[in-house]
């Protein structure tokens, strides 16, 4: 939540410093804009890496932990969520990349686009540590991680309070909170109790051993 509110967030600021200068949200209005505002359409860019999720962004680190996280779990075969997830991502990425091609890119065909002017001072100052945020959470996500770590831990402690319960009532309940190995994501076949010990025979005597032929 933390990357995706840097993202968003940045997302919106640039939005709204291109409205101010064409008053318009139509993506048919622009084009060719990084001719004119080379800085906006750099940090642009980089903000639209961070929301795909580029590794060395921040955006890489929540997505890589959501979708690894989703394969590892005990979800019925969590490699499809995974992979129904990882196709949302590449379908995001596909949208985020042609909507900076058709804004920033190819030919100047709106003569109001030409006198556009770049940053001023403010809007530098605004932008600068929203940059600096994705670089840093992207390379050095460790510090914002561990702030998340105590409350994770309760959940997780908590969640699995629960399953204990579930699991005196059902002794056959599968495990539900945890990991895997990831060989085991897209295919589990069901819990199969274990076998009731056969009953000894009667008069209480083990069965003798078997002997081989000599």
């Amino acid at each position: 939540m933390l990357n995706h509110g840097v993202s968003t967030g940045g997302l919106f600021l640039l939005v709204g410093m291109l409205y101010e200068r064409r008053h318009t949200r139509l993506i048919s209005d622009y084009g060719g804009l990084a001719k004119q505002v080379p800085w906006i359409a750099t940090a642009f860019l980089v903000v639209t890496f961070s929301s795909i999720g580029l590794p060395g962004t921040n955006g890489f680190v929540g997505e890589f932990l959501i979708l690894s996280g989703t394969w590892l779990s005990r979800l019925q075969a969590p490699g499809w969520y995974a992979a129904f997830g990882a196709t949302g991502v590449v379908l995001g990425a596909v949208y985020m990349l042609v909507l900076v091609q058709k804004v920033f890119f190819g030919k100047i065909t709106n003569p109001e686009n030409r006198h556009l002017p770049d940053f001023s001072v403010r809007e530098a100052f605004v932008i600068t540590p929203v940059i600096l945020l994705i670089v840093v959470m992207g390379l050095a996500p460790q510090p914002f991680l561990v702030q998340a770590k105590p409350s994770v831990d309760r959940l997780i402690a908590r969640m699995q309070a629960a399953e204990q319960r579930l699991r005196q009532a059902n002794p056959t309940l599968r495990p539900l909170v945890g990991t895997e190995p990831a060989a085991m994501a897209f295919a589990r076949p069901p819990a199969v109790p274990a076998a009731a010990p056969e009953p000894p025979p009667p008069g209480g005597a083990a069965p003798a051993p078997a002997h081989g032929s000599h």
